[in-house]
């Protein structure tokens, strides 16, 4: 059972990967606005919008990274749980 300590590190840590999360969806929501804006000034909506290709491909980095903060840990817990049970000879 872990000590308060030690819980509390880990919540600090799942806090911090949360608050990275935040920040970097909040980045990625502006960025991408001003490039379609960009996009929308100098060419207009007649063209080919390449600002998707921004989007897309950063949203594969957010959607990762959500994966990370918000499912990462339980993901390694559950790995570590399984690699002890393993290495233990249980099944």
């Amino acid at each position: 059972m872990p000590t308060d300590d030690e819980l509390r590190e880990i919540a600090r840590h799942t806090a911090k990967e949360k608050v990275g999360f935040y920040t970097h969806l909040a980045v990625y929501v502006v960025v991408n606005l001003f490039l379609i804006a960009i996009w929308w000034i100098t060419s207009g909506p007649g063209s080919f919008p390449w600002w998707i290709f921004v989007t897309f491909g950063w949203g594969i980095g957010v959607a990762a990274n959500y994966m990370g903060a918000f499912h990462g840990n339980a993901y390694t817990e559950r790995m570590a749980d399984r690699e002890y049970r393993r290495l233990k000879g249980e099944r």
